[in-house]
């Protein structure tokens, strides 16, 4: 990546560091920390953790493209090490969390890093891959929820509405995107901008300028999950088990509060809860919609706590968990800066 595109990016990034930070009370957020103790700590190491699975799920995918073009020589081994990955990685979530809709801070900038080195075709097909497979496991997660949710919680008529509701969704959603896993979803996702009016006027020439390019990202999209359905279960697989251990930060942050936490309930939170933030994907940050969706599920399901502690307990995990996202955000922007394109391991 050029030096000025880096620094963008961490320009970029630093400014929505600030406004990230603006929102805070500091007071509140240091008492929160103290009263939380080394649970605080155990959070934050948590994600250094979740971010290997979300590293191995783009590592295998990023293998498999390069095993079927037979580009090297020596197949087994990669143009870059698995730590110069997870450091792209963490900046893209990093980049990632200050945009509107999560994907347009992070994937550009992962695209551009990884370019010089497999090429942009596949380094853009690889990316777009990625971003599938992270969302599409997003919908399987939520759609387990649903029947944890009826073997572990009463439910109410309005409940059973919001879980036939979700069920459907996911399942509507899911259905698209095997059906964009099979035939790709670059030229169709473009042909899409080109109806909508502001951007048809950028989007219909950049199709036809780079048409060939558009097909080629499609046909690897589709070759990995029509010729390499293990390697397309296994990057499925390991963003899933990300989100199931995601729950523990929730655990984590509740034990504060109540040692004795089901973690059964803290996977049905975080589910509900990035659900509701996924659906104001439009907010930049998504400030409000995270802390919503805490306030929504953990007052809905209780944990056992009366109505104004149950309030208290939301508004506590809402505000760790910002803390943690601004603690990876500043992580991340730093590994922009220090290694460049030649960090090894």
């Amino acid at each position: 990546m050029k030096k000025k595109h880096q620094n963008a990016f961490f320009i970029f990034g630093i400014a929505v560091l600030i406004v990230m930070a603006s929102q805070l009370d500091f007071a509140e957020a240091w008492r929160s920390i103290k009263h939380a103790g080394y649970w605080s700590a155990a959070v934050v190491v948590l994600w250094a953790l979740l971010y290997v699975f979300n590293t191995m799920s783009w590592w295998i995918i990023i293998r498999s493209g390069q095993e079927k073009d037979k580009l090297q020589a020596d197949n087994s081994r990669m143009p870059f090490t698995f730590t110069w990955l997870y450091k792209v990685t963490v900046s893209g979530f990093a980049l990632n969390y200050a945009t509107p809709g999560g994907l347009m801070g992070g994937e550009p900038y992962r695209i551009m890093m990884l370019s010089p080195k497999i090429g942009t075709e596949r380094a853009s097909s690889s990316v777009i891959l990625y971003v599938m497979t992270h969302i599409f496991s997003h919908f399987w997660f939520w759609l387990m929820s649903v029947p944890l949710y009826l073997l572990t919680q009463r439910l109410s008529p309005f409940m059973a509405a919001v879980l036939a509701a979700m069920a459907a969704f996911c399942i509507t959603a899911i259905w698209f995107f095997l059906k964009g896993y099979r035939k790709g979803l670059a030229v169709s996702g473009m042909n899409i901008l080109r109806h909508i009016p502001i951007v048809k006027k950028w989007a219909q020439p950049f199709v036809e300028k780079h048409r060939q390019q558009l097909d080629t990202i499609d046909r690897q999209i589709a070759a990995l999950h029509n010729q390499q359905p293990k390697t397309f279960l296994a990057a499925v697989a390991l963003e899933l088990a990300c989100r199931i251990a995601s729950a523990l930060e929730i655990m984590f942050i509740l034990m504060v509060l109540m040692p004795k936490v089901n973690y059964l309930d803290c996977i049905l939170v975080i589910s509900f809860t990035t659900l509701f933030a996924n659906m104001l994907f439009f907010m930049p940050l998504q400030l409000g919609g995270r802390e919503g969706g805490f306030l929504m599920s953990i007052t809905h399901l209780g944990f056992g706590l009366a109505a104004e502690a149950a309030l208290n307990a939301a508004i506590f995990v809402a505000l760790i968990v910002r803390l943690r996202e601004l603690i990876w955000t500043a992580i991340g922007l730093l590994l922009i800066k220090i290694g460049g394109n030649n960090l090894k391991s």
